[in-house]
């Protein structure tokens, strides 16, 4: 596709400034030059009417352009919407579906997947949005192919991301199908982001401990106790033994309190404190797996990675800023 390509960035009453930065800090802001026209990006931030738009902090917008320029726009971007549960105009709907037939490349960041949703571009498309929004995303748009657990997804010409920093690596990937990944990489060191992040990767979701109530308080106050020392071996009979209980009951109790099985909760509680430990720095990969109750450093490696679609190593880099071995 020839240079240089139009971005069009949609502004809406109530949007978060931040997440409107974040299209124009990459497609714009990081192209410094003299010349206008040496700029890979024209970008042009739009609105269904040009003027003053409120935002969701104390600054003002005041916007030059109207949805016309979404009929020629190489590539379109929907900034995280303002409210889930409403449908944007049927202007908005019908220009996105028109860029959508001619082939542009259009972008739901964050909460911008449900203004997606709502135009019909999603149906029968692999599609992410903000883990927390996953479940409303699921009821209002059952024929999307909603996969809540990585960064961005691309879908032939449909692009949609995760929460915020996800939506820094979604316009990085962009910026590296187009120009190349030597230009996304001087654009990320510029930034300071971390250069590549997959979109396979997954979102950072915290995992809560369960709430108990009634007669699973017995089972809560042992899991308590297992948090607090992950570094020990527990299995099944010994933990339902633990709480009074056969393995049997325990099973059926621990399932119903967590809809998980011990074995595969107490794996996911290890890896969740070994994400706290590699982010802190300082310790060796295998020090991390022992901390963490993972007798083997291999299978800890292999469990990691398996959950998080991401090395030890590149967690602790990512957060820490540091290597490890």
């Amino acid at each position: 596709m020839p240079l240089p390509l139009d971005v069009a960035i949609v502004a809406f009453d109530n949007i978060s400034p931040f997440h409107l930065a974040v299209p124009c800090l990459v497609f714009n802001d990081a192209f410094v030059s003299p010349n206008p026209a040496d700029k890979p990006f024209n970008v042009t931030v739009c609105a269904e009417q040009n003027g003053s738009l409120t935002s969701s902090s104390p600054i003002g917008l005041n916007i030059a352009s109207d949805l016309s320029c979404l009929e020629s726009a190489d590539i379109i971007i929907i900034p995280s919407w303002h409210d889930v549960a409403q449908a944007p105009s049927a202007k908005l709907i019908d220009a996105l579906k028109q860029a959508n037939l001619r082939g542009a490349t259009i972008v739901g960041l964050c909460l911008g997947a449900f203004v997606l949703g709502y135009a019909g571009l999603l149906e029968d498309k692999a599609a992410t949005t903000h883990w927390a929004y996953s479940d409303k995303f699921a009821e209002l748009f059952p024929n999307a192919l909603l996969d809540a657990d990585p960064l961005f997804i691309e879908s032939g010409n449909i692009l949609t991301s995760a929460g915020t920093a996800a939506a820094l690596d979604c316009c990085l990937h962009l910026v590296r199908h187009f120009l190349g990944n030597a230009t996304a990489t001087q654009i990320s060191r510029l930034i300071v982001a971390p250069p590549y992040r997959s979109g396979g990767q997954k979102q950072f979701i915290p995992t809560p401990v369960p709430q108990t109530k009634g007669s699973q308080a017995n089972i809560q106050r042992v899991l308590d106790e297992i948090l607090g020392d992950l570094q020990q071996d527990y299995n099944v009979d010994s933990v339902a033994q633990a709480c009074a209980m056969s393995r049997r009951s325990f099973t059926r109790h621990f399932k119903a309190l967590t809809g998980d099985s011990f074995n595969h909760w107490l794996i996911s509680q290890r890896l969740n404190y070994s994400q706290q430990l590699l982010e802190q720095g300082g310790l060796s990969i295998a020090r991390v797996a022992e901390l963490a109750g993972f007798n083997n450093e291999s299978v800890y490696r292999k469990h990691f990675k398996a959950a998080y679609a991401i090395a030890p190593k590149q967690w602790q880099y990512a957060f820490a800023g540091q290597s490890s071995t």
